[in-house]
């Protein structure tokens, strides 16, 4: 009876080791995964060839079309002003910018106008005598020389004689020496030669003004002048009198300004050309960065896209039958910042409108229909 019991268990022991093992072998075992297929979804546009404007993007900075520099041709104290000589300051045209003293030029001036009038006194004499026929004109310009005034003109010479009387005695030297001395006394005023506004403001009442120091910077505020640079392949395309779009950075504003020059030589390095565009507009102001949109020409059966959509600058790619996606070669025209106007494509093909990551030449896609 212990025999059977024994071997009773030892068989149980042996079914049970078997089982054991049998079950830690099926639990180490790696189920193979089972791959659930996905297709992904793409969104798609139909292809409408037509006619693509192409725009030129150029930025650039406005500068006064009317500036100047104010410098100095004489010397001397600057003499305050109704008006404050401060940037920001408006003038109109043929107003007093700057004052300059000049009592010691104009004493100086003086002089010379009463030397000239000492000489024409002293000749009279002697025109009466020896050219009695001009007495009359040459009393009629003393009588209206004043010293306080410009001097006039000199009477015309009726005879070389007369020249030659006159020339000798110093009287024409004497003339032109004044006239150049009024000239100069003119320009201790400095008046504005348009309608404007005060930029910079480099001395202030009191100061000591030397010859050729810079004093300010004076500009027309009513139009500006932009310069940009277009790529040469386009310089046959520019006109004098295109309109041109322009707008700020933010896209916020809007203007409207016209080529008006466009320069001759092409930019060795960059190959691009100078165009200047005229803009007018109250909001502007000297300075500010612009974007301009020049339209060059057009390009028939193109489409526009995006950029990001071509593939190895040559390629797009497209879905046939709904389902496959097929790389289509195209040409691209035209490079903007974002977009690029390609040509190849035929109508009502389906195009995609977004990136697809991974996306392979046969790929089984699934077009999303919703708006």
């Amino acid at each position: 009876m212990r025999k059977i019991i024994l071997a009773i268990l030892g068989v149980l022991a042996i079914v049970g080791a078997v089982l054991l093992g049998n079950y830690i072998v099926e639990k180490n075992q790696k189920r193979k995964p089972k791959f659930k297929k996905q297709i992904k979804m793409v969104f798609v546009k139909n292809v409408e060839n037509k006619e693509i404007p192409i725009i030129l993007t150029a930025s650039g900075n406005l500068i006064a079309k009317n500036k100047i520099d104010i410098f100095s041709e004489v010397q001397g104290i600057f003499k305050p002003s109704k008006k404050p000589f401060k940037a920001g300051t408006k003038y109109y045209r043929g107003e007093t910018l700057v004052s300059i003293n000049s009592d010691e030029f104009y004493a100086s001036l003086q002089s010379q106008k009463s030397s000239l009038y000492n000489l024409l006194t002293s000749i009279m004499p002697d025109i009466r005598l020896d050219y009695p026929d001009e007495f009359k004109k040459w009393e009629s310009y003393l009588k209206t020389f004043d010293i306080h005034k410009t001097t006039p003109k000199l009477p015309e010479f009726s005879t070389d004689k007369e020249k030659y009387f006159i020339s000798g005695r110093g009287i024409l030297t004497a003339y032109y020496n004044v006239k150049n001395l009024e000239v100069r006394n003119s320009k201790h005023q400095i008046r504005a030669p348009f309608s404007g506004i005060l930029t910079e403001a480099l001395v202030s009442p009191g100061t000591l003004i030397r010859v050729g120091q810079k004093l300010g910077e004076f500009i027309d505020p009513s139009i500006y002048e932009m310069e940009v640079s277009v790529n040469a392949a386009f310089a046959d395309l520019l006109k004098v009198g295109n309109a041109v779009a322009l707008s700020n950075l933010e896209k916020s504003k809007r203007y409207t300004g016209k080529v008006v020059r466009v320069n001759g030589k092409v930019d060795q390095v960059s190959q691009t050309i100078k165009a200047f565009i005229d803009v007018k507009h109250l909001d502007l102001k000297e300075g500010m960065f612009l974007e301009a949109a020049l339209v060059a020409k057009s390009e028939s059966d193109a489409i526009e896209i995006s950029r990001k959509l071509l593939i190895d600058n040559n390629a797009v790619y497209t879905v046939k039958n709904d389902s496959v996606l097929t790389l289509v070669n195209v040409n691209p025209v035209y490079f903007s910042a974002d977009n690029v106007v390609v040509k190849g494509l035929n109508n009502n093909d389906k195009i995609l409108t977004q990136t697809l990551p991974g996306a392979f030449d046969g790929m089984i896609v699934k077009i999303n229909k919703k708006k």
